[in-house]
């Protein structure tokens, strides 16, 4: 089977990256120190190939009612253009499809930006739910695989993150920089006249520091990757990408959640508007079930092991519920975790992680563990 890649894929392998199949994507998962790729990150500047990801454009009149029903959170609070809201798309049993940004540009333009792994999923269930609705609209996939024929013009994602990152974004893009000095976390603009083409600023990110995440036409983003080299932006991979987003406290699907888990049960109600107005997929489930589980971080206490997915917490009461991501921080020197848990598990407990043949202490902490540089649990 050949392997998805992405407009930056030579450029990766010119710079001597790791290259791995990540689900069913040749990606690099680090460039030499994946320590150093993460330092980078929290410390000055670092960028992310993340075209894997699939841009989705819904356009036409109904756009707005569309997505009101299809997601759980409420597409009605984008009243500006460029705002962004971060959501779960969700199946009629209340498990999650998919969590996704979607962007308001216009009353009749909504950009999603979808996850890699889930994105023809998603565009099925859509495309599925815009007939069945009679919405009308144009969904138009516009994924990045030099694979594949592009498809509505396909759009390239590199994410350039931490606390110099946007100085160093505007120095290879000086065009940008009026349209984004300004905005607000989870605000993006489009810049039509750069060197690079049209591009889309968001300043979103995966990490817990400051940055944008830029889209830009697939045929330019080497051209603005090797750019961006240039300003001292450090590449990373995605073994630094998975360490800063777990002590940013976010999930990764197909770990953290999936089909089968409820937003509730993952962190994620707030991002869920269960208004008693508004009807939209999955609704009727999550009132049926409400929250079973609580999300949570762990932090390692008792030497001999490290924090990895599937093992088993014992809670003081003789309740279990398992760690869904785990890994060593390079922040905080210590074995951190997301978990899952019994709803009478509190911030401040000790609970015991089954490692191998050992039951070894961890603390009950608030998430994030890391955020804009600083360790906020401890």
């Amino acid at each position: 089977m050949t392997l998805k890649a992405t407009p930056l894929n030579s450029a990766h392998r010119a710079a001597g990256a790791k290259m791995v199949d990540f689900g069913g994507w040749d990606m690099p998962v680090n460039y030499g120190s994946q320590i150093a790729e993460h330092d980078a990150v929290r410390q000055d500047a670092g960028m992310f190939d993340v075209s894997h990801m699939c841009v989705v454009d819904i356009e036409g009149a109904n756009a707005r009612p569309f997505l009101r029903h299809l997601l759980a959170n409420d597409v009605a609070k984008l009243q500006a253009p460029g705002k962004a809201l971060y959501s779960c798309m969700l199946n009629p049993q209340g498990g999650v499809i998919d969590d996704l940004i979607v962007y308001f540009f216009g009353e009749h333009w909504f950009r999603l930006v979808v996850n890699a792994g889930t994105a023809e999923k998603d565009i099925a269930w859509i495309r599925e739910r815009n007939e069945t609705s009679g919405s009308g609209l144009k969904i138009t996939p516009r994924r990045s695989d030099i694979n594949a024929d592009p498809q509505g013009g396909a759009i390239a994602l590199i994410a350039v993150q931490g606390p110099n990152a946007r100085a160093k974004a505007w120095d290879v893009l000086p065009q940008t920089r009026a349209a984004s000095e300004n905005l607000k976390p989870f605000n993006a603009a489009i810049v039509e006249d750069t060197p690079f083409g049209e591009v889309m600023v968001a300043r979103t990110g995966y990490t817990g520091e400051d940055g944008f995440e830029i889209g830009v036409p697939a045929d330019r983003a080497e051209a603005l990757w090797n750019a961006l080299l240039g300003a001292g932006v450090k590449p990373a991979g995605l073994g630094a990408r998975d360490t800063l987003r777990l002590e940013a406290g976010m999930n990764l699907y197909g770990q953290d959640m999936d089909d089968t888990i409820s937003p509730l049960d993952a962190g994620l109600a707030w991002t869920v508007v269960l208004d008693a107005e508004r009807d939209f997929v999955g609704k009727d489930a999550l009132q049926l079930h409400g929250q079973r589980q609580q999300f949570v971080g762990l932090i390692l206490r008792d030497k001999g092991g490290i924090l990895r997915a599937h093992q088993k917490v014992v809670a003081g009461s003789g309740n279990a519920g398992e760690i869904t991501s785990g890994t060593f921080s390079p922040s905080m020197q210590a074995a951190i975790a997301l978990a899952r848990v019994p709803l009478d598990v509190a911030v401040g407990d000790t609970v015991h992680v089954e490692i191998r043949d050992k039951k070894l202490a961890a603390s009950v902490v608030k998430l994030p563990f890391v955020r804009n540089g600083k360790v906020l649990a401890a």
